[in-house]
């Protein structure tokens, strides 16, 4: 009898040992490195972008559209978030590995819209094969196309003005 209540008395102090040491895990988040994405510019190479596209916007917004057209498009994180969430999803089910999103400017086709000019995001990847014949080739492949049938995200919140430039 007594070796049968120590061995509930171990389990219990166990019990208890393994709840608070995994209920204090669960709550520190583990720390996530922060790293500078490749590609990353200076505000003043940003400005320098901006003012090469001026002439360009000009050219449009002057001759073509004939009222203030947009430069910029913004979605909250909330949005790209849930974008990048869902569009990883589709992709998967769509048979891709999605690798990344490009962006396209686009032009609405009515004159409702403030601007013409749109940006729109969709998703890229490669496609899911026979993993014995997929791995050197998407090691090697520094990008995927765009995935076919994969939905874009519009309807970005334009400038404001539309034709405001960087830094807006």
């Amino acid at each position: 009898m007594k070796k049968f209540s120590l061995l509930i008395l171990g389990i219990l102090i166990g019990a208890l040992a393994t709840y608070f040491y995994c209920s204090k895990s669960n709550l520190e988040q583990p720390e996530v490195a922060v790293v500078a994405p490749k590609g990353l510019i200076t505000p003043e190479e940003a400005k320098t972008l901006d003012q090469a596209f001026n002439s360009r916007h000009a050219l449009i917004s002057d001759s073509i559209v004939l009222r203030p057209d947009n430069r910029s498009s913004w979605w909250s994180l909330k949005d790209m978030r849930d974008y990048l969430n869902y569009a990883e999803n589709e992709s998967k089910e769509l048979g891709y590995t999605m690798d990344g999103v490009r962006v396209y400017l686009g032009a609405y086709p009515t004159n409702k819209q403030v601007g013409y000019t749109t940006m729109f995001l969709v998703p890229t990847g490669v496609e899911n094969i026979s993993q014995g014949n997929s791995t050197l080739f998407n090691m090697l492949s520094p990008g995927g196309g765009d995935v076919p049938g994969g939905s874009g995200l519009n309807d970005g919140v334009g400038g404001n003005p539309p034709s405001s430039n960087y830094p807006h």
